[in-house]
């Protein structure tokens, strides 16, 4: 773009103003070099890099990036084959330092998970080189100093020189403390020439000998190497001269081991310096309030809430900058001071900074364009030098636009045609318009001509605009009103100011028709614009409104399905901890059946009121408070009518029985196969009699595929113990299922267990009779038993 923009619309003090951002030189560089770019790869490439320098800077204060010089010149030193000081070699050892870091600090990044746009492609391109890395930070301080570690010989070099002082100062001291203190005109011990002298009054030069090597500027003392201590300074001059040839040949090796990498730490060098500069981007994008802008290649500019960046943005104006689309040219028109002209330069000054990859003062949403170039004439540009009036250097300067505009220029011109005959200028601003649109460049002017009011209005493609101003307060509003001409507020501030009323009306009398009309369809327009936006808020509250009604709604409903969760959740939990209790109480009463059964000897089986007695405990761990709660069912048991011989179901059992007698109000006895027991009413239901079977086998095969219970129980495996304590259980519930006959199985083996199921039988009283299974079911290995009938 052309250079003259930069200072017409303040893009140089932009820079400077991000140049104070970075913190390295090399960043500094690359931000002073900043311009605006046509392409759209490198501007959406350049947003993308300052994108993830704000997301750093919020999520982790910036990139730690030290202050660093440019290393180039030293590099081409090396590569004539100079050695470098040490500074030099320091400054070399940041950078390599400094990128070790940055490399870490990527790492650290990519591990939390932080998405970036490109800034970890551009870190995989660093070169690391820890040996050499380590090499210079062993070897040099940060001020360019060489360590004593740098070599053997230069650490003992330096512990004689040390020694070598002090046998030098301790000398000295016995001079200046002794008898000899009254020939000095100081006791104290300094140096001149690099060696150590004392001060003495000129009469007793003599007296101390050796070596004069300065005298004040009166002449009253002289600074005189003592005798004593020549020998043990030329000693000391000696180390000295060793050390400087030491720290040399560290210096030239290191160089040597550097020059190699030249290319590494140029490339490393360019990278730093281009991530501070990133860096910079986003501190000054975040200390401006800034947000990244999209980009239109129709050039279908939408900044809203734009703000002038150099402006304080607590009291600045904030405006909705519209251009492009329907409306390729902006007329705006109104009084001076209402801020047409900040309008002007926010448009430009914006779209250079996102061109250049900044992030502009807008608000969420907004949209800059992609021009190929920007022109302005803004400003007075009277020139002395070149006897130029104010409109020929503007004309001067249009002249210039007009020849280089194409269909992607932006055009921002102020105060089109002031400076000459308003009737002449405002014929040439609207020529110079029409020329402007033929081209197709977009356009924004500001003017006093009433006539380009009309303008605005008749021409394709064109829009009026004002700067709003309050007649109550007499002063202006800075807020930019699309599609509203400005109009002279003359007449009112004059009334307000206390001008006579016929004065006013004589002046209104003056004026044309035209213009008279024109001014009254602005006020109209300007009343019809505030009832809108009236009803526009009016509209917004309700919207507003239901949004949030909209948002409670679906607050509520999420919660109802999160407590429900959680009901059902709680639930499940209960119903799991009754069951656990349940399991446990169950478990219980099977253990005291079992034991009670191995304690009795055989031939004592548990009573049949006792095996009752535990099942009706089992039944009644069955939840009947629920049931007994439940209305319907309580209303159902209620038209029961129970009587004798009745066909009923035993809920808790989930078995058949009979009704043989009344036990008590709310107890009967119930026959279920070979049992007898007293169920409550509440557990029986009453059930149709079923048909007579034609066979018995029919109701036995019926009953037990109605129970769970297995026809055969395998006991090979089990304890003795277990074994026969299982055989009883399983036996009482054959009987409950109406088995005619089951087998157990119960091996061969030893012959212990058969023997004590043989036992086991003999003693139980519905036992009919047993015998071995044939041959082919497992002959003695297994026991078929009949029951009683």
């Amino acid at each position: 773009m052309n250079k003259k923009i930069f200072q017409t619309l303040e893009f140089t003090k932009i820079i400077q103003a991000l140049a104070r951002f970075t913190a390295s030189e090399l960043g500094k560089e690359q931000a002073m070099e900043l311009k605006p770019s046509t392409s759209l790869s490198d501007i959406e490439k350049w947003q993308d890099e300052t994108e993830d320098g704000a997301t750093i800077l919020r999520i982790r204060g910036g990139m730690p990036i030290p202050k660093l010089q440019n290393v180039q010149p030293h590099l081409k030193r090396l590569e004539i084959g100079a050695a470098l000081n040490g500074l030099e070699i320091a400054q070399i050892g940041r950078i390599l330092r400094t990128t070790s870091e940055i490399n870490r600090f990527f790492e650290t990044l990519k591990e939390a998970g932080i998405e970036l746009n490109t800034l970890y492609q551009l870190a995989e391109r660093f070169v690391t080189t820890p040996q050499l890395n380590q090499r210079i930070r062993e070897s040099v301080e940060e001020d360019g100093r060489v360590l004593d570690d740098a070599s053997a010989t230069l650490k003992g070099i330096r512990t004689g020189i040390k020694r070598g002082e002090n046998a030098i100062r301790e000398k000295l001291d016995s001079l200046i403390r002794g008898k000899s203190a009254q020939y000095l005109t100081d006791a104290v011990v300094t140096m001149r020439n690099d060696r150590y002298v004392i001060p003495v009054k000129p009469e007793h030069r003599n007296r101390f000998g050796g070596v004069v090597h300065d005298q004040s500027s009166t002449g009253q003392t002289l600074f005189i190497e003592p005798q004593a201590v020549v020998d043990l300074n030329n000693r000391l001059r000696q180390l000295q001269i060793e050390e400087r040839q030491e720290i040399e040949r560290i210096l030239a090796e290191l160089s040597n081991e550097i020059a190699p990498y030249g290319n590494e730490i140029l490339n490393n060098m360019f990278l730093l310096g281009k991530l501070d500069f990133i860096g910079a981007k986003a501190s000054y994008g975040k200390s401006i309030e800034a947000t990244r802008p999209a980009i239109s290649e129709t050039n279908e500019v939408r900044l809203l809430s734009a703000r002038h960046p150099m402006l304080d943005p607590a009291v600045v104006v904030a405006n909705d900058i519209l251009i492009g689309g329907d409306y390729q040219a902006i007329v705006i028109t109104g009084p001076n001071t209402g801020g047409k002209t900040i309008i002007l330069k926010t448009l430009g000054l914006l779209q250079l900074m996102g061109q250049a990859g900044l992030q502009l003062p807008v608000a969420e949403g907004s949209q800059m364009g992609l021009f190929t170039e920007v022109f302005a004439d803004i400003g007075d540009e009277q020139s002395i030098e070149q006897s130029l009036s104010t409109f020929s250097s503007h004309m001067t300067n249009i002249v210039s636009i007009l020849d280089k505009i194409d269909e992607k220029s932006l055009v921002i011109l102020d105060e089109l045609g002031a400076g000459t005959d308003p009737q002449e200028g405002a014929a040439l601003a609207i020529a110079i318009l029409d020329q402007i649109g033929a081209v197709g460049s977009y356009v924004m002017v500001t003017s006093h001509y009433p006539e380009l009011k009309a303008y605005g209005y008749n021409r394709p493609a064109t829009i009026n605009a004002s700067m709003e101003f309050n007649v109550d307060t007499l002063s202006p509003t800075y807020r930019l009103l699309i599609g509203v001409p400005g109009r002279s507020n003359a007449f009112e501030i004059s009334k307000r100011l206390g001008l006579k009323s016929e004065i006013i009306d004589s002046a209104s009398q003056l004026i044309d028709s035209e213009s008279q009309d024109l001014n009254e369809m602005i006020s109209d327009l300007e009343n019809r614009r505030k009832m809108a936006e009236t009803e526009y808020l009016e509209v917004r509250h309700y919207v507003t409104e239901a949004e949030q009604l909209h948002v409670d709604l679906q607050t509520a409903v999420q919660q109802f399905y999160g407590e429900r969760e959680d009901l059902l959740k709680k639930a499940r939990e209960k119903a799991n901890t009754i069951v656990e209790e349940t399991e446990e109480e169950a478990n219980k009463i099977i253990t005291d059946l079992r034991k009670k059964q191995l304690e009795m000897p055989y031939g004592n089986a548990i009573k049949e009121h006792e095996l009752i007695d535990a099942k009706t405990h089992l039944a009644q761990m069955r939840h009947e408070e629920a049931l007994a709660k439940n209305k319907v069912l309580k209303k159902a048991k209620k038209q029961q009518n129970f009587k004798v011989g009745d066909d009923v179901q035993v809920t808790s059992f989930g078995q058949k029985g009979v009704l043989l007698e009344k036990a008590d109000n709310n107890q009967w006895v119930v026959q279920m196969g070979m049992l007898k027991m007293k169920i409550k009413e509440s557990d029986l239901t009453v059930v149709a009699p079923e048909k007579e079977p034609s066979r018995r086998m029919s109701a036995t095969v019926q009953s037990a595929s109605s129970s769970h219970v297995s026809p055969q129980l395998d006991l090979r495996g089990e304890r003795y113990e277990n074994a026969l304590a299982d055989l009883d259980s399983y036996l009482d519930a054959a009987l409950l299922a109406n088995y005619p006959q089951v087998t157990i199985v119960h091996g061969k083996g030893t012959g212990a267990l058969r023997q004590g199921v043989t036992e086991a039988l003999k003693k139980h009283r519905s036992v009919k009779s047993f015998h071995y299974a044939p041959a082919n079911q497992g002959g003695n290995g297994a026991t078929i038993v009949e029951f009683k009938a």
